[in-house]
C-alpha cells in the first residue's frame, strides 16, 4: 500500500467536505463519498473519524454496516463562505 502525502490527504478531504457540502440536508453514507470522489471506502471512513475529531462532520446515523454523516453546522456556514468568497 502506498503512503500518501498529507497534501493529498487534505486534498481528499476537501473533496470529502464538497460532497458533504452539496447534500447537506440529506446525509450521506461512507460508501457513497468513496463513490464520488473515486476513493476506496476504508480510506475514505478513516478520514471521515479524523474530520469527526475535529468537529467538522458528524455521524448522522449510524446502522450496524453503514454510517451517514453530515457536516457540522459551524463547518457548512465557513465553507459556504469560502465558496462565496472566490
Amino acid at each position: 500500500m502506498s503512503r500518501l502525502s498529507n497534501k493529498v490527504i487534505d486534498k481528499i478531504k476537501n473533496d470529502i467536505l464538497y460532497v458533504l457540502y452539496e447534500s447537506k440536508l440529506k446525509g450521506v453514507f461512507t460508501k457513497h463519498i468513496g463513490d464520488e470522489i473515486a476513493r476506496d471506502d476504508e480510506l475514505v471512513l478513516r478520514l471521515l473519524r479524523e474530520m469527526e475529531q475535529a468537529k467538522l462532520v458528524k455521524k448522522m446515523s449510524d446502522f450496524k454496516r453503514r454510517t451517514k454523516w453530515v457536516m457540522e453546522d459551524e463547518a457548512y456556514k465557513k465553507y459556504k463562505e469560502m465558496l462565496n468568497s472566490t
